[in-house]
């Protein structure tokens, strides 16, 4: 099946492969990587950042380890004990989840997905409800679909090395406030699902 996911962001290409450990070069340590030598820029948290954006769509079309990469930088800059942490630290530890379902390796896609829900249901609880804008859907329903994908994982296909391979049958970012660019993802991408974001 061949499937088109939107895009946030129109002024980035994606990397050359979607990186798994021990597969491909290192995308910053190693001289062959895709990122090796670019360096990040300053970010600033917050929910309007290009990062978050640029992470929701390295996620949304399989490259669960360079969007762990993008939300890092804004986790890093956000205030400690902000909500907004909280979910950029859900958000690493779904794409952590995402980079695990791709090896094989369930047991731990499960802990990340169950630490990601907590961090998500948390936000729940917060005053702002932003969150649920900039998510594409509510905290509460993206904890869910995080942990039903890493409990019962898609079979997953061969693909070539370093191809991008969609595990999430959800659409991270809110298109309402963005004219999305479509792209074609890989064709064992899933079918959107309704009423979660896209």
């Amino acid at each position: 099946m061949h499937t088109e996911r939107p895009r946030l962001t129109r002024n980035r290409n994606f990397p050359a492969y979607a990186y798994l450990p021990g597969r491909q070069p290192h995308p910053v340590r190693d001289p062959a990587g895709h990122s090796y030598g670019i360096s990040a820029g300053a970010a600033v948290a917050s929910l309007e950042a290009e990062e978050l954006l640029w992470g929701h769509d390295l996620f949304n079309h399989g490259y669960y380890w360079e969007a762990h990469e993008a939300w890092e930088g804004l986790w890093q800059t956000a205030d400690k004990r902000s909500p907004l942490r909280n979910l950029l630290k859900g958000l690493i530890l779904c794409a952590a989840a995402g980079v695990k379902i791709r090896e094989g390796k369930r047991a731990p896609a499960v802990r990340h997905a169950g630490r990601a829900a907590g961090l998500f249901r948390q936000l729940m609880l917060a005053p702002e409800r932003s969150h649920c804008q900039a998510l594409g859907m509510s905290p509460a329903a993206l904890a869910d679909q995080v942990l039903s994908t890493a409990s019962a994982p898609p079979c997953l296909t061969a693909t070539a090395p370093g191809r991008p391979h969609v595990v999430f049958p959800f659409i991270l970012g809110d298109f309402s406030c963005h004219t999305p660019t479509v792209a074609n993802a890989a064709e064992d991408s899933p079918a959107i699902l309704a009423g979660t974001g896209s």
